[in-house]
C-alpha cells in the first residue's frame, strides 16, 4: 500500500502525554484540562462574612492573587498574613477555584488573618521552576504590605506560608529560598498533605515499582525533564542535613492522611527536619485516620468532623506562632 493512502495524524488530536485525570497534552502542544478549571467570583462570602478581591502582582508575567479579609476588622488593625499556594499537581486549579476559595474563606474567618492566595503559572505551559519563581515574587510582594488591604491590615512581622499538595511543595521550596536570600522572616509554615516523592519506595507507597515509574514520569512532565525525581525540589529528603539550616522559618506544621500514598514522605520530612541543622523551635505533625489525599478540600458535608479538626489544628498553629512572633 502506498504511504500516500495513509491519512496523516492530526497533531492537534494525537496524544503526546496523557496525564489523566488532570489533563491531556497533544502533539501540537495544545493542552486540554480535564478538571480544575471552574472558578468562583470574588466578593463577600455569605457563610463566613469574609471578603475577597483579585489583584495583579506582575502584569508582565500575569502573576495574580486573590486576597481575603475577615469580617468586622477595625480600621488599621494589623493581622497575620498567610501567603497560600493551591494544589493541583502543578498543572490544574487556580487561586480563583471554588474549592480553594471556600477553604480560604473558612481559614481566614477562623484564624483572623489576611490571606494572599497566589495564582502561579501552571505546567506544562510553564514548567517548574516557574511556579517557584512566581511564589517567590508573590511572597516578596505580600511582605512589602503596599497593597491597600495589606497596608492597612497586614503585619509583615507575622508572615506565614501555607499550601496543600503541590502548593505545600511550593511553600517548602519558597521558604528554602527565603532562608537563602534572607530578609523575609517567616513566622510559620503549614504543609497540608505535601506533594513529595523520591526514587525509592516508602512504606505508604507499597511495593510496586510501577508507582515509582509513574511518579518519575509525572514529575518529568511537570518540570520538562529539568530535574530528576530525587532533586530536592520534589524530594526534600535528599537535602543534606546541613542545608536544612537554610529553611527560612522557625516553626512548621505538616499534616498527613492515613490513606495518602505520600504520607510517609511527609513523615520523613518532619523526621529529617528534627534531625538536621535547622535548629527551629517546632516541627509538628498532624495525622488524620481513614482519609485520603487533601480530603478536607471536599464539601463540608463530606469532610465533616475530621476536616474541622484538621482546620482547628492549623488555626491553633497560626495563632500560637503569631503570639510568639
Amino acid at each position: 500500500m502506498s504511504t500516500d493512502s495513509i491519512p496523516a495524524m492530526d497533531p492537534d488530536t494525537e496524544v503526546d502525554f496523557d496525564f489523566s485525570p488532570f489533563l491531556i497534552r497533544y502533539k501540537s502542544g495544545r493542552v486540554h484540562r480535564l478538571m480544575g478549571t471552574s472558578t468562583a467570583a470574588a466578593g463577600t462570602d455569605a457563610a463566613t462574612g469574609v471578603t475577597s478581591k483579585d489583584v495583579v502582582i506582575d502584569a508582565d508575567t500575569g502573576l495574580a492573587a486573590r486576597l481575603f479579609l475577615p469580617a468586622g476588622v477595625p480600621t488599621r488593625e494589623k493581622l497575620p498574613v498567610v501567603v497560600y499556594f493551591h494544589g493541583g499537581g502543578f498543572v490544574v486549579h487556580s487561586a480563583f477555584s471554588a474549592v480553594h476559595s471556600g477553604f480560604l474563606n473558612a481559614l481566614v474567618a477562623a484564624a483572623g488573618v489576611v490571606a494572599v492566595s497566589v495564582d502561579y503559572r501552571l505546567s506544562p505551559e510553564h514548567p517548574i521552576p516557574a511556579a517557584y519563581d512566581d511564589a517567590w515574587a508573590a511572597l516578596r510582594w505580600a511582605s512589602s504590605c503596599t497593597e491597600p488591604w495589606l497596608e492597612e491590615h497586614g503585619d509583615a512581622a507575622r508572615l506565614f506560608v501555607a499550601g496543600d499538595s503541590a502548593g505545600a511543595n511550593i511553600a517548602h521550596n519558597v521558604t528554602m529560598r527565603a532562608g537563602k536570600h534572607g530578609g523575609l522572616p517567616i513566622a510559620g509554615m503549614v504543609l497540608l498533605h505535601p506533594f513529595f516523592r523520591g526514587g525509592e519506595l516508602v512504606p505508604s507507597e507499597g511495593t510496586d515499582a510501577a508507582l515509582l515509574r509513574r511518579a518519575a514520569r509525572a514529575w518529568g512532565f511537570m518540570c520538562a525533564g529539568r530535574f530528576g525525581i530525587d532533586h530536592p525540589f520534589i524530594n526534600p529528603l535528599a537535602t543534606p542535613a546541613a542545608e536544612w539550616a537554610e529553611l527560612g522559618c522557625r516553626r512548621v506544621l505538616v499534616t498527613v492522611a492515613e490513606l495518602d500514598t505520600m504520607r510517609d514522605q511527609a513523615r520523613g520530612y518532619v523526621a529529617a527536619l528534627r534531625g538536621s541543622a535547622w535548629g527551629g523551635e517546632e516541627a509538628a505533625m498532624y495525622e488524620t485516620a481513614g482519609e485520603g489525599h487533601v480530603y478536607f478540600l471536599e464539601d463540608a458535608g463530606a469532610g465533616g468532623d475530621k476536616a474541622a479538626a484538621e482546620a482547628d489544628a492549623v488555626v491553633s498553629f497560626i495563632k500560637r506562632c503569631s503570639a510568639a512572633a
